[in-house]
């Protein structure tokens, strides 16, 4: 009896141990099954769909997706359960990468803006040829950074200098003007510089002058330059000169060398955009803020290169005794009234023919007849509130093969023909003839325009200038062009 309850007892412990081994192995040595919920970002996603990752009852188990494995392996849940070895990257897409950025036109077309040097405007003399040029003679009081403005560069000689005061009045900023000055026209010039300094502050603040005149008829004394500076003049009347009066250069029967007088002022600006312009040609309003902005914008090119280009200002006329517009609404309204004209309609249509006029003009008067053509101010963009941007892109070809267009480039663009004058007329035909041959794009500016001093332009027969005409006319055919010919090439598109 003994024996037999002994031998049932040691059996009943083998059977109760053995269950406590099996609830070991199952409770201690494998831990709990896991359930595995799929990132909610990829619930949807097809081949890795929720259904072949996740186990029963997932909304109630942990969610295993940012957890590391140990073991830094990959696996995935078995059939007894057990939670998976890999990494969060296993079962986690990146997301998907952002649309490239689109350039603006300033990194498309011109990265190097911000790394361009401010040089000082110190005055300094040189050669140029045959003249002697006074550089930064009479230098502006300010100078902004290179790549924070525009500078319109132009030209003349104090007879034109009345010029200045609407103009600069119009601009706000750096202006770069070349005067040509030989013999007594010269002190005639500095009483001039001195008296828009004094009278007229936004000279003195704005304009850098340089003076230039030919070796041969030198003036009889050039003081320095800080003398020049801070010579006292009256403000009492007009001018120190009356128009009409006899110069130098008249006197002595001298041709004005138009394009030297371009280079020299342009050259000589100290941003990296310039406007090559006459002093004539007066500027509508906030040109320059405006067209900074339009920097930060798309470029308008539909090349996908960075093409070279320049961007046009149309010119237009005004009838005398009016006050030149500043706005396009103004503009558009004495369009309207018969006040206003392109330029040289009269003189020379074919060459200030703008490509894309028409749509120019009508989307001025649709938006002034919705009254959707602000005033503009300094702080304006695009659109509505008086910002520039490019209307049309255009080439130089036919029927436009006679354009002289007014632009914004940079000193980089081919410079002008210094052999040809003023008298000879057709002194801008060789420097857009270049353009055209390098296959320039020309970007018309919508809601910027220059406007000519008041009044209309119309020919008039000059025996003299028809004689310079023919002569400068057969130094271009037949020794100018045959040279560029040879360092542009030829492009069929493309005259003279």
């Amino acid at each position: 009896m003994v024996g037999a309850r002994r031998s049932v007892l040691v059996r009943g412990s083998l059977v109760l141990n053995a269950v406590f081994l099996v609830y070991l192995a199952q409770h201690v040595v494998q831990p709990p099954s896991a359930t595995y919920v799929f990132p909610a970002s990829l619930r949807a996603s097809g081949a890795n769909s929720p259904d072949n990752l996740t186990a029963p009852n997932s909304s109630t188990a942990p969610d295993y997706a940012d957890t590391d494995s140990p073991s830094g392996g990959s696996g995935s849940v078995g059939a007894g359960g057990a939670a998976p070895s890999s990494s969060s990257s296993a079962f986690q897409q990146p997301p998907p990468a952002p649309p490239p950025a689109v350039p603006s036109l300033q990194e498309k077309v011109y990265p190097d803006l911000h790394k361009c040097a401010t040089p000082a405007l110190k005055p300094r003399a040189g050669l140029h040829g045959e003249y002697w040029v006074l550089y930064n003679y009479v230098p502006a009081d300010t100078q902004p950074l290179c790549n924070e403005s525009v500078t319109y560069t132009t030209h003349g000689d104090f007879t034109f200098l009345d010029n200045l005061v609407p103009l600069v009045e119009r601009w706000r900023g750096p202006i770069s003007a070349a005067l040509y000055a030989p013999g007594s026209d010269f002190n005639a010039t500095l009483k001039t510089i001195a008296f828009l300094r004094t009278c007229r502050p936004l000279v003195a603040t704005h304009v850098t002058f340089h003076v230039f005149f030919p070796a041969d008829h030198m003036p009889a004394k050039v003081p320095p330059s800080h003398l020049v500076s801070s010579m006292p003049s009256s403000c009492k009347g007009p001018l120190p000169f009356a128009p009409g009066s006899p110069t130098y250069k008249a006197t002595n029967n001298l041709t004005y060398p138009v394009n030297v007088a371009r280079n020299l002022a342009r050259t000589s600006a100290a941003t990296y955009f310039v406007l090559a312009s006459d002093v004539e040609l007066y500027p509508s309003q906030y040109f320059i803020p405006h067209f900074m902005a339009m920097l930060r914008s798309r470029d308008a090119s539909p090349s996908a290169h960075p093409q070279s280009r320049v961007y046009v200002l149309p010119i237009f006329e005004v009838k005398a005794g009016l006050r030149a517009p500043a706005t396009k609404a103004s503009l558009v309204r004495m369009l309207q009234k018969g006040l206003a004209i392109p330029f040289h309609k009269f003189v020379c249509s074919q060459c200030h023919m703008v490509p894309g006029a028409r749509e120019w003009l009508e989307a001025g008067f649709r938006r002034r007849k919705a009254g959707d053509i602000p005033v503009g101010g300094p702080g304006g963009g695009m659109g509505t509130n008086g910002g520039v941007r490019v209307r049309t892109v255009a080439k130089r070809h036919p029927p436009f093969h006679r354009w002289e267009p007014i632009y914004v480039g940079t000193n980089r663009d081919p410079l002008y023909e210094e052999r040809l004058t003023w008298e000879g007329r057709s002194d801008k035909m060789t420097q857009m003839y270049v353009l055209c041959v390098l296959d320039y794009e020309f970007h018309i500016l919508d809601t910027a325009f220059l406007v000519h001093r008041p009044g209309i332009k119309r020919h008039k027969r000059d025996k003299q200038r028809d004689l310079l005409t023919a002569r400068q006319n057969i130094l271009l055919n037949t020794k100018i062009k045959p040279e560029l010919d040879v360092i542009y090439g030829k492009r069929p598109s493309c005259t003279l």
